[in-house]
């Protein structure tokens, strides 16, 4: 018997309210199958299972709103009896409690109205400012030199129609997780007092949504996806953020943070890390800027690339070899 729990979808978030039930009792469910929607300050988020078997009981109905770690429902492994019944496989007809909302930014997205929104600037100042009394933060930026990048990324997509080619953050985004190699200990969580180093690398991506506020979205297993994998990964968790799918895995797997605003003209973000992580990365516009090679002077795309780490688990000269790595790996853009 497994207990189904109110998750913890992100550090700011305390409680969440139950929408609606996706399985009823005597369902079946998989790893990974979306088993309810719950209504928190991100918006109406598809919750995911974690275990095998068939849904038993519902212990909160639709509309109850429940502090993180509550009881939502049991799960029974197949097989497994009860009430004096062997439970099967076979799903149940039962219809559902409620009715689900529509699935549109008029029901599910954070910014489908001034209360929803509110509510996330209200989660998103909490978690900053925990952020900025509680982590020692240092910064630290560096210039790298896109020339070789952009070269093989034109090459790259000149044989490739329009909506299969790759844009430069996506190699931004690699590097930055390929990077943690170089620099472990930045790819880990703080729970309590306790540092835990994350072995997988899911990187963050910040998201920025169409009427203000935020998400971060979790990459699973960054180093090992191709670009163009990454590519139609950043795509859809866009297009999903902005219109309220988000699912809960995305919410709360990311060991640290990339930001890019290079989209909106700025040249250099400096970020505010988000707990539990440890690190956050910014990307700022692609410039072109007069660049000394060899004793001569040519013309060159270059990025600014941030980092905001935490003081507490690494130092400055650990987060310079990080950015030092960051800019080796975009110096042999095919590699990645």
């Amino acid at each position: 018997m497994h207990t189904f729990t109110m998750p913890t979808l992100g550090a700011d978030m305390e409680a969440g309210t139950l929408v609606t039930w996706r399985k009823q009792p005597g369902d079946a469910v998989s790893r990974g199958d979306v088993i309810a929607e719950v209504d928190t300050d991100k918006g109406v988020i598809d919750v995911e299972v974690f275990a095998e078997g068939l849904l038993d009981r519902i212990l909160v109905e639709p509309g109850e709103r429940v502090p993180v770690g509550t009881p939502l429902a049991t799960i029974s492994e197949l097989g497994e009896k009860r009430a004096g019944l062997t439970l099967s496989s076979t799903p149940s007809q039962s219809a559902p409690l409620v009715s689900p909302p529509p699935r549109g930014p008029t029901a599910a997205s954070p910014s489908a109205s001034d209360g929803r929104l509110d509510r996330m600037r209200h989660a998103i100042a909490a978690a900053m400012t925990r952020s900025k009394r509680e982590i020692p933060h240092y910064y630290l930026s560096t210039t790298i030199d896109l020339h070789r990048t952009n070269a093989w990324l034109d090459r790259e997509n000149e044989s490739r129609p329009p909506e299969r080619r790759l844009l430069p953050g996506v190699l931004l985004l690699k590097a930055a997780a390929l990077a943690l190699r170089e620099v472990p200990e930045l790819n880990a969580v703080c729970e309590g007092d306790t540092v835990k180093p994350r072995s997988d690398i899911h990187v963050g991506l910040a998201i920025s949504l169409r009427s203000g506020g935020l998400v971060i979205l979790a990459i699973h297993d960054t180093p090992s996806r191709g670009l163009d994998d990454l590519m139609a990964t950043v795509r859809d968790l866009t297009e999903r953020a902005r219109t309220g799918r988000i699912k809960s895995s995305e919410l709360s797997d990311s060991t640290i943070t990339v930001t890019s605003l290079g989209d909106r003209g700025v040249e250099e973000v400096f970020g505010v890390i988000y707990p539990p992580q440890l690190a956050l990365v910014g990307f700022g516009r692609i410039l072109e800027r007069p660049w000394a090679v060899d004793g001569g002077l040519f013309v060159r795309p270059v990025v600014r690339a941030t980092l905001s780490a935490d003081h507490r688990t690494s130092d400055g000269h650990r987060g310079g070899l990080y950015l030092e790595a960051i800019d080796a790996l975009l110096q042999a853009p095919e590699k990645l």
